[in-house]
């Protein structure tokens, strides 16, 4: 992609780092960097892949809380430092200028950051099962430290097949005693796998799987092909992640070898093959979840500060 010039910045507004992304990781960097006085603009489309959820499960504050206060604090909080700023909209391209990136968003204007700090986030994939949207991040759920506790000594399901079926169903089974692992037809399960399973005593059921079944936003049960019904009360089901965005692509950054989980590729100090372009949380996680990416988000914002006092004042960077 041709390059711009530096002239074009007296038409954009400038910022020492643009965070794209409000979620977790996003609003935790931009709180370091709002506390180091650095220049600071946050670009948020607000879709998170956990909104869909009725509670946040083990986020130290916000235990059992609807995933919309952990973001609403975290606006609240950064209105307190001066530098930085929160706009609600969405990121369309990116591109290199002299010194920096040039991002233009959707309302039509164009910012420019020495750093950007990408915090995109992860679309959760679910099954294409009629029911599966309206159960979504509650009686459905794709990771059993999230709903563990809400689904406790329920009636419970894993769709899964191979190996991955029989880790998710023995994964179940520190929560409840009544676990069926659904393998969506004929199951591809080694004689090790069927001798753990039997041994938690979790029934492997092969039939195909038609659509679920709920009253008043609850999983009743399982519908299968051949009109029959298995009674659930919750079930978890593979939901492979993918980039939300296409920034990162756009402005070169690559993703990591395993094509299966298709998260950017980053480095030990959070940094992506790109100069000057960071990445914290969902979109650079191999098993992301909520407070590994505040961490994330926290860890990263300081390592951008230490690069632009590189910059300013020659601090060794990376630090030895």
């Amino acid at each position: 992609m041709r390059r711009r010039t530096r002239a074009i910045q007296a038409l954009v507004s400038e910022w020492e780092c643009v965070i794209v992304g409000g979620g977790a990781a996003g609003l935790s960097a931009a709180l370091v960097l709002g506390r180091a006085r650095r220049r600071t603009l946050v670009v948020d489309a607000d879709r998170q892949s956990n909104r869909a959820a009725q509670t946040m499960g083990g986020v130290l504050g916000f235990d059992r809380r609807p995933p919309a206060e952990l973001y609403t604090k975290g606006r609240e909080e950064l209105a307190a430092y001066p530098t930085v700023r929160y706009r609600n909209t969405e990121v369309r391209r990116g591109m290199p200028v002299d010194g920096g990136y040039a991002l233009d968003l959707d309302d039509g204007q164009t910012v420019y950051g020495r750093r950007v700090l990408l915090a995109t986030g992860m679309d959760y994939t679910p099954p294409d099962l009629p029911g599966v949207a309206e159960l979504w991040g509650a009686s459905v759920f794709q990771c059993p430290f999230c709903h563990g506790w809400e689904m406790r000594d329920k009636r419970l399901a894993a769709l899964a097949s191979g190996a991955e079926g029989v880790h998710a169903a023995l994964m179940l089974r520190g929560w409840s005693d009544d676990v069926v692992l659904l393998t969506d037809g004929p199951a591809d399960l080694d004689p090790a796998g069927l001798q753990l399973l039997a041994r938690a005593k979790v029934p492997v059921e092969q039939r195909r799987v038609a659509e679920l079944h709920h009253c008043g936003g609850t999983l009743s049960a399982i519908g299968f092909t051949d009109g029959d019904r298995l009674e659930r009360d919750g079930l978890l089901v593979e939901a492979p992640l993918r980039q939300r965005s296409p920034l990162a692509e756009q402005l070169g950054a690559a993703c990591t070898p395993n094509p299966d989980a298709g998260v950017l590729a980053i480095d030990a100090l959070h940094r992506t093959e790109v100069p000057h372009v960071f990445a914290a949380g969902d979109l650079c996680a191999e098993q992301p979840h909520l407070a590994g990416a505040i961490a994330a988000g926290s860890q990263t914002a300081m390592i951008v500060v230490q690069s632009l006092l590189a910059d300013e004042f020659g601090l060794p960077y990376p630090p030895d």
